[in-house]
């Protein structure tokens, strides 16, 4: 660590902006579920304001990665705090004034998404400019580890905000972390990006669909994810609150969920600053099959809150692992000209089906249960990563420029 990558400057800027915000996002599930539930009582009601905030990520995603290759990046990313800082602080102010409304709140986080859409491809290319390429995957297993650790205390602090004060402090406080990192943000200097003549959007954009187009590694993967967020994760998020909330105490029990989650994101960042695996994808997508689906089980069958807490701890870690191999693998085998620009197809290939996701669980959920839907995304999540792993461009990538 004496050497390692916080001992850059950019890249220690970046890392506690970055740690910042996450604690606060780290907030919102559970501020924004019960803001909803206290309004409406509706999981359905929800799932339209958790896929309003997931439209304009699908929607202003490819823009984002365009003009975070044409801009110097951290612009870029303070200017997305800014929106998001506005979005979160008027919603709060609703809430805390008594006079909130759900179309109200959909409409801000629908601009909350928009904000970070033009956040997540910089904030992803910007790291290679702000660390040495030996420290690569030890910055993005740092950046993860501060993420795991605001996911530890971020649902617990959660939990106490909204059961002692109400979830309109819990969105006020994320606004202040936005202010905070866009503080740090405005501290870095990075080089220019070395970058081909600059071209029209929409040739840009096709640049960069046949670079990501071109890796099957890359697309075979983002495909089995459009499927998995849009029909095994939206479940998750938005049913569990509601079992939570009927079967197992209210708010305390999801954010223990949610703590537990992120305890086990802790421990998976931990052996993911160590482990270089010969094929990463291989390792983090048997990770995903080893731990997954049994908190869906556990979920849907109800089962007592700590053998809950076991399986989203062992579930926590798989998702960490994966995030680290993946960004370092993009980060080292796409150019840094155009590296936004993939990673924001990656993002909107992973979103695309997210709002239909999102929205039709509680439709879903109300005519076959909430138990049968919980299990049908279990099912499901074990299906799609047996079918990805027999892709042996997923299967057998090594992480170093090929197969093996």
């Amino acid at each position: 660590m004496r050497r390692g990558p916080l001992k850059e400057t950019a890249f220690a800027l970046l890392f506690a902006g970055r740690a910042i915000s996450s604690l606060g996002d780290r907030l919102v599930p559970v501020a924004l579920a019960f803001a909803v539930l206290d309004l409406t009582g509706s999981v359905t009601d929800l799932g339209i304001v958790l896929g309003a905030q997931s439209v304009p990520l699908v929607v202003f995603v490819l823009l984002g990665g365009v003009w975070a290759d044409r801009l110097p990046r951290q612009w870029v990313m303070l200017a997305s705090d800014g929106v998001r800082a506005v979005a979160q602080g008027a919603s709060a102010a609703l809430l805390l004034s008594g006079s909130a409304h759900v179309w109200e709140i959909a409409a801000l986080q629908a601009l909350y998404g928009a904000g970070e859409a033009f956040f997540v491809p910089a904030s992803t290319a910007v790291v290679p400019q702000t660390v040495s390429s030996s420290n690569l995957q030890l910055a993005n297993a740092l950046l993860g580890l501060s993420g795991n650790v605001a996911t530890v205390l971020g649902p617990a602090l959660a939990g106490v905000i909204v059961a002692t004060a109400g979830p309109g402090w819990g969105l006020a406080a994320d606004a202040a972390t936005f202010v905070a990192s866009a503080a740090c943000l405005s501290f870095i200097r990075v080089g220019p990006i070395v970058a081909t003549a600059r071209t029209s959007a929409l040739a840009e954009l096709r640049a960069g669909w046949r670079a990501f187009r071109s890796r099957a590694w890359l697309w075979i993967s983002v495909l089995y994810f459009t499927l998995f967020v849009a029909f095994v994760l939206s479940p998750l998020e938005v049913l569990g609150p509601q079992v939570a909330r009927s079967s197992l105490g209210g708010p305390g029990a999801w954010a223990a969920i949610s703590t537990a989650l992120g305890l086990g994101a802790l421990l998976g960042g931990v052996l993911g600053m160590r482990w270089r695996p010969r094929h990463p994808l291989r390792a983090a997508f048997l990770a995903f099959l080893l731990a997954g689906p049994a908190l869906f089980v556990a979920l849907a069958a109800h089962a007592p809150l700590p053998l809950i807490l076991a399986a989203a701890l062992i579930d926590g870690g798989s998702g960490t692992l994966f995030n680290i191999f993946w960004f370092t693998a993009q980060q080292r085998e796409i150019p840094a000209g155009e590296l936004s620009r993939v990673s924001s197809w990656d993002y909107l290939g992973t979103l695309a089906l997210q709002p239909i996701g999102l929205a039709a669980c509680g439709p879903l959920a109300a005519a076959v249960g909430v138990s049968t839907t919980l299990y049908g995304a279990g099912g499901l999540f074990v299906i799609l990563v047996l079918a990805v792993l027999a892709v042996p461009a997923v299967r057998n990538f090594t992480g170093d420029g090929g197969v093996a």
